[in-house]
């Protein structure tokens, strides 16, 4: 399903170094836009407007920033945050061309309720939060909902393959790839304990390495 259309406002922006952080202290949120076909320039935007706007949207939406009159469309490639307080201090738009493909990775969410969570015992694994794939910017999906429904005992499992998104959009993982599987609550304990355990054997090895 294509996304609905998002403009957000902005303006060119000369501040740079040190003195971003006055512009900051005065509402506005410093940027970049860059891209394959376009040369890097700064931006900025209102703070708040922008923060709530993209605090709805993933890595894959499309928006369309008005600087000045002049539209880009673009998704975001990187948001930086305060450590302290977590606020956004900084976000990085790639800008895209309508008619060239675009390869970059969905969000994937499940949805839905698994009839075999029921049983006892039984726990639903996600296994793969993302999904490469290709297409036009405009075909993006902001994610990708996937349906449980269907997992009715421990055999079942849903994979990449069993995935249907149109023609217009190609999927570059491995259809192979397990998304959710079922897992009895035992194995998913043991499966996690051997995990903890792993690390610390390759710590040690880095440690008299290092001596």
């Amino acid at each position: 399903m294509a996304q609905e259309e998002l403009i957000m406002k902005a303006e060119n922006r000369t501040v740079k170094g040190k003195q971003v952080k006055a512009l900051r202290r005065a509402g506005y949120l410093p940027g970049v836009i860059y891209g394959r076909h376009l040369e890097a320039f700064p931006i900025q935007m209102n703070a708040h407007e922008v923060s709530l706007k993209l605090s709805k949207l993933s890595s894959s939406s499309l928006i369309t920033i008005d600087v000045e009159g002049t539209p880009h469309a673009v998704i975001v490639r990187d948001r930086q945050r305060d450590p302290i307080y977590g606020r956004l201090i900084h976000v990085d738009f790639l800008a895209v061309s309508l008619t060239e493909t675009l390869r970059t990775s969905i969000a994937i969410s499940l949805v839905g309720e698994a009839p075999v969570s029921k049983l006892a015992d039984v726990v639903i694994l996600h296994n793969l939060y993302e999904l490469e794939v290709e297409c036009l910017p405009q075909d993006l999906p902001a994610k990708i909902e996937v349906d449980i429904s269907g997992l009715q005992s421990v055999d079942d499992s849903i994979t990449v393959a069993d995935l249907k998104l149109g023609d217009k959009i190609t999927i570059l993982t491995d259809p192979e790839e397990v998304i959710v599987s079922v897992s009895y609550a035992q194995e998913k304990a043991a499966a996690e304990a051997e995990a903890v355990e792993e690390p610390e054997v390759v710590e040690k090895g880095k440690k008299e390495e290092a001596e």
